[in-house]
C-alpha cells in the first residue's frame, strides 16, 4: 500500500525478526517453531484497532491471522506498520465514522486491539470512564456490529485492579449479552520468551461453539536476561566491556514505559523503573543514539543507555526481522515501549486460533459460570429492578460487612451513575446509567477530542 503524500519519515533501521516483507509470509511461516505455527491454507482474518508499531499485528500474522484492516490514530506508528506488513491502515481516531466503518469486516474471524492504557494505568490517575482516551466499552460495543467468531483485547496491570472490578464485569455481562463467552487473564511478557516482566491484562472471548477448545497458553521458563540478549548490541561498535556489562545485567528488565504525547521525550519510566535498570546497569534516563564507542568508560563508571536497537529487541521483535520504525527516535521510543510484544500476541493469537479449528480436548477453561464474577455488588445492582438495601446486598453478595459494599459503591460510582434513595428502611441504591463512551454523539469523549486532538494519545 502506498505511503501517505507528504509524509517522509526517518527511519531506525532494526535487525529483528520474521517477515522481511510481505511476499515472504508463506515462506516465513515454513520456518517457525512451535504450537501456534499456521500454514497458509488455515490462516483466519483479522481486523486490528489502536495497532500502533505492529506488535500484536505481528504476532497474530505468526500465529495465522491475516489483516484485513488496521486503525491506528499515530501517523507515525500507521507507517511502521504499513510499511512492514503491507496491510491496509486507516489513520485517524478509531471511534471516527469517517475513519472506516467496522460494519464493512462483519464476519471477520479475530477482532483484536491494544486500546489505550492510560485510563486504567497504575502510573497516571486511574480515571476509567471518565479518561477521554478510554475505548475499551465502544471496543466491545463493535462486536454487536462485527459478528467475529473472536475477540483480543490487552491492557495494563491496572485494569485488573479493584478499582475497575464494575468495570470489567459490565464487559462480561455485555459480550454475554452478545453472545460470547469472555474471561480476562494476567499474563507477564517474561513467560513468553520476552526480556521483562511487562504484565498484560488480556480479555478473551469466543462464540460458545469454540469457547470449550480455548485454553490459555502455557507459561514457559524465563531464560531471556537483559545482558546475554543485548550483548551483540552493546559490543557492535567495538566496546571492550560488553561481556562485562552482559554479566552485570544478567536478570529480567523492568516494563518498558512508552508513555503518550502529554509526556516528554524518550527515557525508560519514572524513578522506580530507572532505580530498576541501575540495578541492571542501564542509564534509564534517555535513548543514547547508538551502542558505546571503543574508548567508552565500562559499566561500572558510566553505565550505558539501550538504543532504539535494543528496546526493540526487549519488547520482543528478534533479530532477523528488519522491521523499520519511521520518525524519530522519541516518537520510535514510544511505539516500541507502547507495543503488545509480539511473542505474547503470537502465543494468545496461537491459543485463539486453535480454538477457532477445534484443537485438542474441549474443557471449561473459558467458561461463562462463577469464576468470572467480577463485581458481586455490580451484579446485585445490575439485576435488580428496583432499589437495594445496603443490607440485602450484604447478604445477598456474602461480602461481610457493610464497610465493604461501601467501597464497592464508593468505586462503582467512578464508572456508572449511582441512584441513591433515602427512606424510612434506611439507604438503598440502583445502579444508573454507564459513563463511558460507547459511541454516544454527545459524549464528552468526542468535545474533548475534536478540541485536543493533537494532545491525544
Amino acid at each position: 500500500m502506498s505511503k501517505p503524500q507528504g509524509h517522509n519519515p526517518q527511519r531506525a533501521r532494526v535487525t529483528l525478526a520474521l517477515l522481511p516483507n510481505r511476499s515472504k509470509i508463506e515462506h516465513t511461516f515454513d520456518r517457525l517453531e512451535g504450537p501456534a505455527l499456521r500454514t497458509d491454507s488455515n490462516r483466519f482474518t483479522a481486523v486490528e484497532i489502536c495497532a500502533g508499531a505492529g506488535g500484536q499485528a505481528l504476532g497474530l500474522t505468526e500465529a495465522g491471522f491475516h489483516h484485513l484492516f488496521a486503525v491506528e490514530l499515530d501517523p507515525t506508528a500507521a507507517d511502521t506498520l504499513r510499511s512492514n506488513l503491507r496491510i491496509e491502515v486507516a489513520v485517524g481516531d478509531v471511534a471516527d465514522p469517517e475513519v472506516w466503518s467496522p460494519a464493512d469486516f462483519q464476519g471477520v474471524d479475530l477482532f483484536a486491539g491494544g486500546v489505550p492504557c492510560p485510563p486504567f494505568s497504575i502510573a497516571g490517575k486511574q480515571l476509567g470512564s471518565n479518561d477521554e482516551r478510554d475505548l475499551f466499552a465502544w471496543a466491545v460495543e463493535q462486536v454487536a456490529v462485527m459478528k467475529p467468531r473472536a475477540v483480543l483485547l490487552e491492557n495494563v496491570r491496572g485494569l485488573a485492579a479493584s478499582r475497575f472490578s464494575g468495570y470489567r464485569q459490565r464487559v462480561i455481562d455485555r459480550l454475554s449479552a452478545l453472545g460470547y463467552i469472555a474471561d480476562w487473564r494476567l499474563l507477564h511478557s517474561a513467560d513468553f520468551g520476552v526480556a521483562q516482566l511487562r504484565p498484560r491484562f488480556i480479555l478473551v472471548a469466543l462464540r460458545p461453539e469454540d469457547a470449550p477448545y480455548f485454553h490459555w497458553p502455557t507459561p514457559q521458563p524465563r531464560d531471556r536476561n537483559v545482558g546475554p540478549l543485548l550483548r551483540d548490541l552493546m559490543a557492535a561498535n567495538g566496546w571492550p566491556y560488553a561481556d562485562e556489562w552482559a554479566q552485570l545485567a544478567n536478570g529480567i528488565a523492568p516494563t518498558l514505559v512508552g508513555g503518550s504525547k502529554k509526556h516528554g521525550g524518550a527515557d525508560l519510566g519514572p524513578t522506580r523503573a530507572k532505580q530498576a535498570w541501575r540495578e541492571l546497569f542501564v542509564d534509564g534516563k534517555g535513548v543514547a543514539d547508538s551502542a558505546p564507542g571503543p574508548d567508552a568508560p565500562g559499566p561500572r563508571e558510566v553505565m550505558p543507555r539501550l538504543t532504539i536497537e535494543m528496546v526493540a529487541r526487549l519488547q520482543g521483535w528478534s533479530e532477523s526481522d528488519n522491521w523499520a520504525f519511521a520518525g524519530r527516535k522519541t516518537s520510535q521510543y514510544r511505539q516500541i515501549g507502547n507495543a503488545f510484544p509480539p511473542p505474547v500476541a503470537r502465543a494468545v493469537g496461537g491459543a485463539i486460533a486453535d480454538a477457532l479449528m477445534r484443537v485438542g480436548e474441549p474443557s471449561s477453561e473459558l467458561s461463562s459460570g462463577q469464576r468470572n464474577v467480577h463485581d458481586p455488588v455490580y451484579t446485585a445492582l445490575a439485576n435488580a429492578r428496583d432499589f437495594v438495601s445496603i443490607e440485602s446486598l450484604v447478604k445477598a453478595e456474602s461480602l461481610g460487612n457493610v464497610a465493604a459494599v461501601e467501597r464497592r459503591l464508593a468505586s462503582l460510582s467512578n464508572d456508572f451513575e449511582l441512584l441513591v434513595e433515602d427512606g424510612p428502611g434506611g439507604t438503598r441504591y440502583r445502579l444508573g446509567d454507564f459513563k463511558g463512551f460507547v459511541g454516544q454523539g454527545e459524549h464528552a469523549r468526542r468535545q474533548y477530542f475534536e478540541k485536543h486532538r493533537n494532545r491525544v494519545s
